[in-house]
């Protein structure tokens, strides 16, 4: 592994790992919303409403999409900044929240949020 500094290369793999986790995440929202209506009851019947909800399916695909590109991630930078860049992925479901399902973004949020891309960008910068 190299130093601190992200390779263009390295920052795409960075992108297409929080994209595919927020996907999953905007499709789980999406079929959790479709199976609330159902309002399973059970173990059982909630593993069968999972299952037979495509959003949800797709959800968990986008997810575990995104756990192989940052697996092979990890293969190319170290942890230490792999893992506290991977917080974009918060910024990013509070964007679905807010355009993809009507969310509120309260000003405290959106500091917040600053805060967390402030963040990033110094910890995969070079020291």
């Amino acid at each position: 592994m190299k130093g601190d500094l992200v390779t263009l290369q390295e920052f795409v793999l960075f992108l297409v790992s929080i994209l595919t986790n927020s996907l999953g995440q905007f499709l789980l929202k999406a079929g959790a919303i479709k199976l609330g209506a159902t309002a399973p009851h059970g173990a059982i019947a909630f593993l069968l409403g999972v299952l037979s909800t495509p959003e949800l399916l797709l959800g968990l695909m986008g997810y575990a999409a995104g756990a192989m590109v940052y697996i092979l991630l990890l293969t190319r930078v170290n942890l230490s900044v792999a893992g506290p860049a991977t917080a974009l992925a918060y910024v990013i479901a509070v964007l679905i929240g807010h355009f993809g399902f009507g969310e509120a973004i309260p000003p405290l949020r959106l500091l917040g949020l600053g805060l967390i891309i402030t963040g990033v960008i110094l910890v995969i910068s070079r020291p």
